[in-house]
């Protein structure tokens, strides 16, 4: 290693790799290294090395292409880096006058030249030759310094882990050990000796599995000591542990395949009638068993006890499967499920779980790779934060979690495994469905994606549960004597599983698992059939392994003290002879008669060829199956769902309205009077939410949460007097308990500290959101966090909110490119409030005082709870402090000052009447005191200022988009109007919009304000500075507002273009500034 490491340091080819990469930076790179003129940019780029080139000492002459080549990198030398620099620099200016980029040979001649390496004679074509490999007569820079670099190094010391598939990887500190105390070296010893004796006597495999065993035990038997994260490939519970199946197993196999042949025929009739809906067939063909299994006995009603039941996050590509099975309840009708994907009309069902769109069926949304997994793990927790403070007994409760194996790619699957396995949720089930594919190929070709995932769940603090064998193929595995079988599963990669599935070819499977392996003899007494037929049923579609395996997590979840998944191996479409297992089925859509024949036959449907035949474009409903509520299936399966408590999935919320009486509207007056003390509406909202948390059983109800910043907006004063939950107590002094705002947790703790995480918060907010569905129990979250981190970060999770039917608060705390100053970049939101219109369900606000805030808030409680509305309130919040003003006397447009500023604008301050002109400036958030210092200033020029405070520009514009539509499907009748209009139109003078905002936010409103309208916005990125300096950068200080009117004005001829131009040099603005983070100019 060291020889190589010394061949490798001779060659400079580590950094040049780099280099060749670079190419195009090289020029950009060479500007800001060498004295460049400016109009390089459009001519030829005049390059002036700065470092002189170290001559080589060899001899002019006839020297070959190796001796040349290594004079060249002697040349460049140690100073390598810098020596490439000024090489291409050099290599540019020439390639760069034919726009060709590439050098002939007389060019490289000179350019080595130039560098300290000439070349004579014979010297040029040889030389140029080692460079040209394709033979083309010129050669390119990246040809150039690949040859030069020579042969990349390996990757690694070795690779040779990459043909291991049993998640056994090499390590390098095998050998580094542990020095642990031994209280008997001697003892020690002999286990030693012994563990020596097991290996020589029976081999690496016996000994693996014996100290499985032996590990085992030992956790059985009390033993603190942690048990390996992967274990052999066998099914957690072995056949003779199995329980007696406590249903009619020929009833519900006949009951999964009518369910199985509904879900199919659903996607595939649709697409035929409607071409393009879409749909998936696959992946609940291979979920089937295992949902119906849970139907069946395991999966808790509304009406169960202890809470309201279960809560299923579902596949959303397996969501035909639900509408299938809530067809043969007769929950849906045919209509609908003949109408799949496509509701405009109101007839039919949605794609994917959607509660939005249908709000009595679905209560999870799914479809979001990543994000369901990590709501069933906050939903999880909730229900457990509910209990512990008293307010609703979820002591029954379980959240069952349907992962797929590609869905486990996605960070918030990770994350959620880690965050349920540290918080201990033992009422989390989740059933990762192994059927090895994603939408294009196999999730893990190369490996084994299920000792993957144990070791995943496993080190993570979960009971895991493998379901991997049927029952004919699991006798194999029992039979197993020497553990030479189990080891051939374990490094057979899933391409080939994936492979014996999609061919199914049962000489291929005997020859390549079991005769390639010296295991033939294992199945021996097995038709080729019979082998293949055994395979391709593993123990995701075996009724009996499937019961044992949710029953032992049922088990998990009543006395354990971790949470469970189960890891079960499926085929993905499975029974679907055609397509089964093959890398197009997720994109199967539809399936032709002789495909339906195939899958009638094996489902024993009772539909007969020609049915299948006359089916289709006109009369798609011969295709489905329901055997009538009077039939032994039909009337099974809603037994089985009455003893569980009722049909699922159905969304039962409570009406909020009739059981919980909300706060007065004088709660809400705390700042109607002002305050001169300077303040920020961050705290303003502070000291309102701690009002509201003292309100009998209303506060109880309200549920601050933060991500790990409630010191940053005041509300550390929170923490001993609500206290922060933890389920497990407080079992430490905290470093500030001498103090009154000591950090202190408790199980009952009202605030929940979300860590540094806010997908982890937005879901925890989504479950507080949505309780009043999911248990009946209205909780009101108050999420307050940087508001850069909100829509930007985590646009997905509020969208789901959305989704979901969540109420609730999001507050986007430290506001504005300008107003967090000192933050930087990726911390300076001027663009959540824009985003927020994006969401149909989301009213976003942007306050300027504390009284609008107060309004704001009373506003969004009172719809979300007195009039039940599934509606997302984000608010702005600033932490720049400055005087509160009292509440305007005056009207807007003949409204009393609440009432519009619950419209989204009202008018803050009249123009004095002594003033020649008037113009209007209008402001929100911070940026507010910004507009009244232009007062000031503009009275200077005889200019009187009109101030509007804009709190709500995207709920203006939805209304006027909403008149627009009015009078356009309503010729006859006059135009309708709208707040924005009324109060802005009918207007001839010059209106400033000016906020801590993108300028795109002030353009949903700018068509509808009368006159001309100066828009100034904090387009571009953020940086550090003070507030005063950003202002000025982006140009939305009192002097910009000031000379903003001015020039409109004198655009309008109402004042001399000399005032603006003199205010312009008065104040220091100027047009040119610089912008580091843009390539081009700043306009």
């Amino acid at each position: 290693v060291r020889a190589c490491r010394s061949a490798l340091a001779r060659r400079f080819c580590s950094q040049s790799a780099k280099m060749m990469r670079w190419t195009a930076p090289f020029k950009r790179l060479a500007q800001a290294g060498v004295e460049t003129a400016r109009t390089n940019r459009l001519g030829s780029r005049l390059y002036t090395p700065m470092i002189k080139f170290r001559a080589g000492s060899t001899a002019l002459g006839d020297r070959s292409a190796e001796e040349l080549l290594n004079q060249l990198r002697s040349v460049i030398g140690k100073d390598s880096s810098s020596s490439l620099l000024q090489l291409s620099n050099e290599w540019f200016g020439r390639a760069d006058k034919d726009r060709s980029m590439q050098l002939q040979a007389e060019e490289l001649s000179s350019l080595m030249a130039d560098v300290g390496l000439p070349l004579e004679g014979k010297e040029v074509q040889t030389f140029f030759e080692v460079f040209d490999v394709n033979k083309s007569g010129s050669v390119s820079y990246a040809d150039f310094t690949a040859t030069l670099r020579g042969e990349m190094p390996q990757f690694a010391a070795s690779l040779a882990f990459m043909n291991q598939y049993r998640g056994h990887y090499p390590s390098a500190m095998v050998s580094s050990g542990t020095d642990l105390a031994i209280f008997d070296k001697a003892e020690a010893e002999e286990w030693i000796e012994s563990l020596d004796a097991v290996i020589q006597h029976h081999g690496h495999t016996r000994t693996r599995f014996m100290l499985h065993d032996l590990l085992d035990e030992a956790v059985r038997k009390g033993v603190k000591v942690s048990p390996p994260i992967t274990t052999p490939m066998i099914n957690s519970i072995p056949t003779s542990a199995e329980p007696s199946y406590p249903g009619d197993l020929a009833m519900e196999r006949r009951v999964s395949n009518l369910v199985r042949w509904n879900a199919a025929v659903m996607v595939s009739d649709g697409n035929k009638r409607a071409m393009g809906v879409g749909g998936h067939i696959g992946t609940f063909a291979s979920i089937c068993d295992v949902w119906e299994v849970g139907m069946n006995h395991f999966f808790r009603g509304k009406a169960y006890g202890g809470g309201q039941g279960d809560q299923i996050y579902m596949q959303g590509h397996a969501s035909p499967g639900a509408y299938a099975r809530a067809y043969l309840e007769g929950r849906l009708s045919l209509e609908r499920i003949m109408n799949f994907r496509q509701e405009v009309g109101g007839k039919g069902v949605s794609s994917y779980p959607h509660p939005r769109l249908m709000p009595d069926f679905w209560e999870n949304p799914t479809v979001s790779m990543g994000i369901g997994p990590l709501c069933a793990v906050t939903q999880a927790r909730f229900f457990r934060y509910l209990h512990l403070r008293g307010m609703a007994d979820t002591s029954a409760c379980r959240v069952w979690c349907f992962i797929g194996d590609g869905e486990m790619d996605e960070p918030e699957s990770i994350y959620a495994i880690a965050r349920a396995g540290y918080e201990r949720l033992n009422n989390l089930i989740m059933i990762v469905n192994c059927n090895y594919q994603r939408l294009d190929g196999p999730v893990r070709g190369n490996s084994k994606v299920i000792q993957e995932f144990e070791g995943v769940f496993r080190g993570a603090g979960f009971d895991c549960i493998k379901l991997i064998w049927g029952s004919e193929w699991n006798k194999l595995v029992d039979n197993d004597p020497d553990g030479r079988f189990i080891e051939v599963l374990e490094r057979t990669p899933d391409g080939d599983c994936q492979r014996y599935a999609a061919k199914q070819d049962g000489a291929l499977l005997r020859k390549e698992m079991f005769d390639d392996n010296g295991l033939g003899d294992r199945v021996a007494h097995l038709t080729d059939a019979e082998l293949i037929s055994a395979y391709m049923q593993p123990g995701g579609h075996d009724h009996k392994k499937i019961y044992s395996a949710m029953l032992q997590a049922e088990k998990n979840a009543e006395s354990g003290g971790r949470p469970s998944v189960i890891l079960a191996k499926t085929l993905k479409g499975f029974s679907l002879a055609t397509f089964q297992g093959r890398n197009t089925v997720h994109q199967q859509k539809t399936m032709k008669d002789d495909e339906l024949m195939g899958f009638r036959t094996v489902l024993d449907i009772p539909l007969t060829d020609e049915q299948i035949k006359s089916g289709g474009e006109n009369q798609g409903g011969e295709f489905f199956r329901n055997p009538g509520p009077d039939s032994p299936e039909v009337k099974y399966m809603c037994e089985q769902r009455h003893k569980l408590g009722g049909f699922y999935p159905t969304r039962q919320p409570a009406k909020v309205s009739s059981i919980i009486e909300i706060p007065e509207t004088g709660t809400y007056t705390l700042f109607d009077k002002g305050n001169p003390k300077p303040m920020s509406t961050t705290m303003a909202f502070a000291g309102l939410l701690r009002k509201l948390m003292k309100m009998g059983d209303f506060g109880k109800r309200c549920v601050p949460m933060v991500t790990d910043e409630a010191r940053t907006f005041g509300m550390n004063a929170f923490f001993h007097e609500f206290k922060i939950h933890a389920p497990f107590g407080q079992h430490y002094t905290p470093v500030d308990h001498d103090i009154l705002m000591k950090y202190s947790e408790a199980p009952d703790g009202q605030i929940l500290q979300e860590g540094i995480s806010e997908a982890g918060a937005l879901s925890t907010w989504i479950a507080c959101g949505t309780s009043y569905a999911s248990q009946g129990c209205p909780m009101l979250p108050f999420f307050i966090y940087y508001s850069m981190f909100g829509f930007q970060r985590v646009g997905d999770f509020i969208w789901q909110a959305a989704d979901a039917r969540s109420r609730g608060f999001l507050l986007g705390a430290t506001a504005g490119r300008t107003t967090l100053n000192g933050e930087g970049l990726q911390h300076q939101d001027g663009h959540s409030n824009l985003f927020a219109i994006s969401n149909p369900a989301c009213i976003a606000w942007d306050p300027a005082f504390s009284y609008e805030l107060a309004y704001i808030i009373e506003d969004g409680i009172y719809k979300m709870w007195g009039q039940d509305k599934d509606l997302i309130y984000y608010i702005s919040l600033y932490n720049e402090n400055h005087p509160m003003p009292e509440v305007p006397k005056h009207l807007t447009c003949g409204v009393a000052t609440k009432e519009a500023v619950l419209k989204g604008l009202y008018k803050f301050q009249e123009a004095p009447s002594d003033k020649a002109m008037t113009v209007r400036v209008i402001s929100s958030g911070s940026i507010m005191q910004q507009a009244l210092g232009a007062v000031a200033l503009l009275a200077e020029y005889g200019v009187g200022v009109e101030i509007w405070s804009a709190t709500n520009i995207g709920e203006l514009n939805r209304e006027a988009f909403k008149a627009e539509r009015y009078s356009r499907l309503h010729p006859m009748e006059p135009k309708k109007s709208c707040w924005v209009n009324d109060c802005l139109g009918d207007y001839d003078g010059v209106t400033v919009i000016s906020s801590d905002n993108i300028s795109q936010y002030h353009q949903l409103i700018e068509k509808y304000c009368g006159g001309d309208v100066v828009n100034l916005g904090t387009d571009g990125f953020g940086r550090s500075d003070t507030r005063e300096k950003l202002r000025r950068f982006f140009e939305i200080d009192s002097e910009s507002i000031c000379v903003g009117a001015l020039t409109a004005l004198a655009r309008q001829g109402k004042v001399d273009p000399k005032v603006a131009q003199e205010a312009i040099e008065k104040f220091g603005l100027k047009y040119e500034r610089q912008d580091i983070t843009m390539d081009n100019d700043w306009p």
